[in-house]
């Protein structure tokens, strides 16, 4: 558990790389960051084998590609909560402590970002610095996110708006890129929900999710773009 007496000399590197796992074309994201992640990249669904359903943003087309990682930098207006975390995780507390302030840090000493060169977590004093305070404040907003995936995704199960998607684009040398193994948001069944159904997701702000999630997918013609240039084919 992080803490200013075991880990005050502690330093976390900075930017993004395929060291520190930024190099996948799949990851996770959540409902309480889906209006900045869907002016940039694809919402999708992914359903492990036990049946449950997650929300994804898609990085890039090949395995292992993200398609905003140039260098140490990630190239894009929002970078997806799940990659600002550095080496920290949050100790969720238990069902009878359900309030994120009795959650505390862990820290993965072994992480790639731990470093004698990289930016201080905490004060000489013992305060914490602001890149703790940023660490920690985004590590309380994938709390609160994770808290809504389920009740999300169990309402727009109940109201059918789920599909598996099949979306077929084309890159610059003729490749073909055949996207099957997702579910996403359906716009027909969107567009014809009613009644009950229809006002209960939008006192609730699911309505809102899932309106971002479903128009988000047009942001695949800029993995595309992307793809092409990265690949000189532009």
């Amino acid at each position: 558990m992080l803490n200013n007496v075991d880990h005050a000399d502690l330093r976390v590197a900075q930017g993004y790389g395929a060291a520190y796992g930024d190099a996948v074309n799949v990851t996770r994201v959540f409902p309480n960051e889906f209006e900045a992640v869907a002016r940039e990249y694809p919402i999708l669904f992914k359903q492990t084998p036990d049946g449950k359903i997650d929300p994804v943003a898609l990085l890039g087309l090949d395995r292992d590609e993200n398609l905003f990682l140039v260098g140490d930098e990630w190239r894009a207006r929002y970078v997806p909560m799940a990659h600002r975390r550095g080496p920290f995780s949050i100790n969720l507390p238990g069902p009878d402590a359900p309030d994120p302030r009795d959650a505390k840090i862990n820290v993965d000493l072994d992480h790639a970002r731990i470093t004698k060169a990289g930016e201080p977590v905490f004060l000489p004093h013992g305060g914490s610095t602001p890149y703790l305070d940023g660490a920690s404040n985004t590590l309380s907003a994938l709390y609160d996110g994770i808290r809504l995936v389920d009740p999300m995704i169990g309402a727009w199960v109940d109201a059918g708006l789920l599909d598996g998607v099949a979306i077929d684009v084309t890159v610059g040398d003729g490749r073909r890129y055949d996207i099957d193994q997702f579910l996403a948001v359906s716009r027909d069944k969107l567009a014809a929900l009613s009644g009950d159904t229809l006002q209960s997701l939008h006192q609730k702000g699911w309505l809102t999710l899932a309106i971002l999630a479903a128009t988000s997918i047009s942001n695949i013609d800029l993995l595309v773009r992307l793809k092409n240039t990265r690949e000189g084919w532009a």
